[in-house]
């Protein structure tokens, strides 16, 4: 089924070029920049799957999967936020000897946190353990009260941390004070999806995650292979923890194999299932 006979989770939210891909700097920064580049844009691609889908839903399982769908993307970004600020943030900040280098991204935590919390409350509590109540419309204009803040945080915090490599504290090629940082970030990276929730955030996470290729392909496909992992992990990741909430997943921007499909709720070429 084409992909272009309904909109896909590339918009409305474009996604966010890569560090590397803009400038081939490899110093540490740029590397750890450009690895949450690609954490966000599949946060990205899970709020344009939502958006695209939520007035489309239909009644009955549907509406329960998606509501699943919704607050798994909720607890991604929530949790994402909770471990910069708790972990990630403080120790670049002590690395630089600059206790000021995130204040403006913290500043910009705030702004849309009170949206995303509405977003959230909505679809938790507001409902009443009652998915037939959910509306479509309503979720549409709680994610349009944030949508300006969110985006231009995770866009902005991209940038702040990749112009960390002209601090004036930054750690100099080949010292231990480099090998540190390069080791935060991939420790970080590492753990912050998986840690959020192995039966959840990571299915949502992987199955976010383009890994197409060629020249149509985000960044001509240059990332395909990541995060690295062995295939049968992420086989594993995706089929088996990913069954415990499998109606949600059918709402997620890729399929298993990582390429991008049609969203399900814009499929009119094909019996849907319930």
């Amino acid at each position: 089924m084409a992909i272009a006979a309904s909109p896909w989770a590339d918009s409305p939210l474009s996604l966010i070029h890569t560090p590397q891909f803009q400038t081939n700097k490899t110093d540490i920064f740029t590397t750890g920049a450009t690895h949450m580049c690609l954490l966000h844009n599949a946060i990205f691609r899970g709020y344009n799957s939502i958006i695209h889908q939520a007035s489309a839903v239909e009644d009955g399982q549907d509406k329960a999967d998606f509501i699943g769908y919704c607050l798994t993307w909720y607890k991604f970004v929530k949790s994402h936020h909770d471990d910069e600020e708790a972990v990630l943030f403080p120790t670049v900040a002590r690395l630089l000897d600059d206790k000021s280098v995130f204040s403006e991204t913290c500043a910009e935590h705030k702004a849309f946190l009170p949206g995303l919390a509405a977003f959230h409350d909505y679809l938790a509590h507001d409902l009443d353990g009652a998915p037939l109540n959910f509306d479509g419309e309503h979720l549409l204009a709680l994610m349009a009260a944030f949508e300006k803040p969110f985006e231009y945080h995770f866009r902005s915090e991209i940038a702040t941390i990749a112009a960390l490599a002209d601090h004036p504290n930054a750690p100099q090629p080949g010292s231990p004070q480099e090998a540190e940082a390069s080791a935060l970030f991939k420790s970080w990276g590492k753990s912050t999806v998986s840690k959020a929730g192995t039966f959840d955030v990571v299915p949502f996470f992987l199955l976010n995650l383009d890994r197409s290729t060629g020249p149509n392909a985000f960044e001509g496909g240059r990332w395909t292979s990541w995060p690295p992992m062995p295939a049968p992990v992420r086989w594993g990741l995706v089929n088996i923890a990913g069954a415990w909430n499998s109606g949600w997943w059918q709402f997620a921007s890729c399929d298993a194999a990582g390429q991008p499909q049609t969203l399900y709720a814009m499929r009119t070429e094909e019996p849907r299932a319930n």
